[in-house]
């Protein structure tokens, strides 16, 4: 019996719940989690690390730069040339520098040809800012997810004190980091973020973490006659 691949794409804006809501969807369908954000901030550390800041720098450092996904204990992890560093590139100034670099045509397409090869060989559930309209456009099930900028804001605000507790950046910064990663994303000359013409909108800015992950599960649920 042939088995059936199916692929769903989450778009939407920074700190949405993308990742988490993804991951935990993908657990509960069987599916493999791919984090494409996770791709393009593995690329602005090393741009981070590296000083690069002109596009040619960037460029540059793609030529002995290695991206891979792994999975320990059922979670993603990302690496880059064999270093896990998952958790360096959670920072505020990744997630900008993130923005910066996945605005360089050629550092999508070095990400691109990579997604569209796990997607056809595997069922998976992928998040990121043009899944639904570029990345899978054919894909079985799109959903736009979204929260208002200051909800979004103090869910990160809450993870960064958790996270990094003194050091940790105050709320209004945090607002303001998320407005203008919106402002970069939406206005990028390449793949800006968008709602895909047949994604479903799911707004959960008065949900939290299971009522918005069983709104996701019954979206996938009616489109998807397996489950």
């Amino acid at each position: 019996m042939q088995t059936i691949i199916r692929n769903i794409a989450i778009d939407g804006p920074s700190g949405a719940g993308k990742s988490t809501l993804a991951r935990r969807l993908a657990a509960r369908l069987g599916y493999v989690y791919v984090d494409t954000g996770a791709m393009y901030r593995a690329i602005a550390l090393a741009a981070l690390r590296q000083n690069a800041k002109t596009t040619e720098e960037i460029l540059a450092l793609l030529t002995d730069l290695t991206i891979s996904l792994g999975y320990v204990e059922g979670v993603q992890r990302v690496f880059v040339n064999d270093e896990d560093v998952s958790d360096l590139i959670r920072t505020p100034e990744v997630s900008m520098g993130a923005s910066a670099v996945s605005a360089i045509p050629e550092v999508r397409q070095f990400l691109f040809d990579l997604q569209q090869q796990l997607a056809a060989k595997q069922s998976v559930v992928m998040d990121g800012r043009d899944i639904g309209t570029v990345v899978l456009p054919n894909a079985d099930v799109k959903i736009f997810l979204t929260a208002s900028p200051e909800q979004r804001a103090y869910r990160r605000y809450l993870e960064l004190q958790e996270k990094q507790k003194d050091a940790a950046p105050d709320y209004e910064t945090v607002l303001q980091d998320v407005i203008q990663r919106d402002h970069q994303d939406m206005t990028r000359t390449i793949a800006p973020l968008r709602q895909a013409e047949d994604a479903v909108l799911l707004d959960t800015t008065e949900y939290d973490l299971e009522q918005s992950e069983a709104m996701l599960y019954q979206i996938c649920k009616e489109r998807l006659t397996e489950l």
